[in-house]
């Protein structure tokens, strides 16, 4: 489903992504992880075209996402982004965050649209609160109407960049329920983020990232057994043992 390779990047003479490569098949769940300033949420953002990358190719669902014949908006609308912060409309209600991208890009009527965010809605708990605007939401319903935004679109994939990092420790469970339940159901995914717990819940496979490259790329039970590079060990002790 997406295919990264030998991808880098360069800001002037810093190269933030260091000749990274990366497969995740269909149904698949990646967790990506390392210390902050590692590239994780740069090289997600390369993956639907957020950021354009210096050398390398990407590819999704076959199409690439560096060739400039490619419609970029059209082939975003197929991948589901979530970020750090909700970048919700605030003048917009849940329900009509959740329906606006629908009319616009998919061309659903008001009434397709409505159905599919009350669906939604009702799917992340938030049924009740579909009127309200997001300054009367929680961080963690925020988030949760964000993620059922993107899943309006119905993408092929799913990419979260750090979803639980701007909420308070009460909150992120909510959030990752969601993120468990989608997984379960076979959405393919990549996800950066430090709850480890979530990793060891339904990630596949880990991916662990240090100064721009891919140090590591292990299934979970490995990675979090005996980690092959001392790097990752360092990591893993410190995020750990709290």
């Amino acid at each position: 489903m997406i295919e990264v390779k030998n991808v880098s990047k360069w800001y002037s003479s810093f190269r933030v992504l260091d000749n990274c490569s990366l497969a995740i098949a269909k149904g698949e769940v990646v967790v990506i992880c390392g210390p902050s300033g590692s590239g994780k949420s740069t090289l997600i953002k390369c993956i639907n075209g957020l950021e354009p990358f210096t050398q390398g190719s990407i590819a999704v669902d076959g199409i690439s996402v560096g060739d400039r014949s490619t419609n970029l908006p059209k082939l975003r609308a197929r991948i589901g982004m979530v970020f750090q912060n909700f970048e919700l409309f605030p003048h917009m209600t849940a329900r009509q965050n959740i329906m606006l991208a629908q009319q616009k890009v998919l061309n659903r009527d008001n009434a397709a649209a409505d159905r599919k965010a009350q669906e939604l809605l009702d799917r992340i708990g938030l049924a009740d609160h579909a009127g309200k605007y997001p300054a009367q939401l929680s961080g963690g319903q925020q988030q949760r109407v964000a993620i059922a935004r993107a899943l309006a679109m119905d993408p092929i994939a799913m990419l979260f960049d750090e979803p639980t990092s701007a909420l308070d420790p009460e909150m992120i469970t909510e959030v990752l329920d969601v993120m468990v339940r989608l997984a379960l159901d076979g959405m393919t995914m990549a996800v950066v983020t430090h709850e480890m717990g979530f990793a060891r819940k339904v990630a596949h496979r880990v991916v662990f990232m240090d100064q721009g490259t891919i140090v590591e790329d292990a299934p979970k039970e490995e990675f979090f057994g005996t980690p092959r590079s001392e790097r990752a060990q360092q990591f893993l002790s410190k995020i750990l043992q709290h």
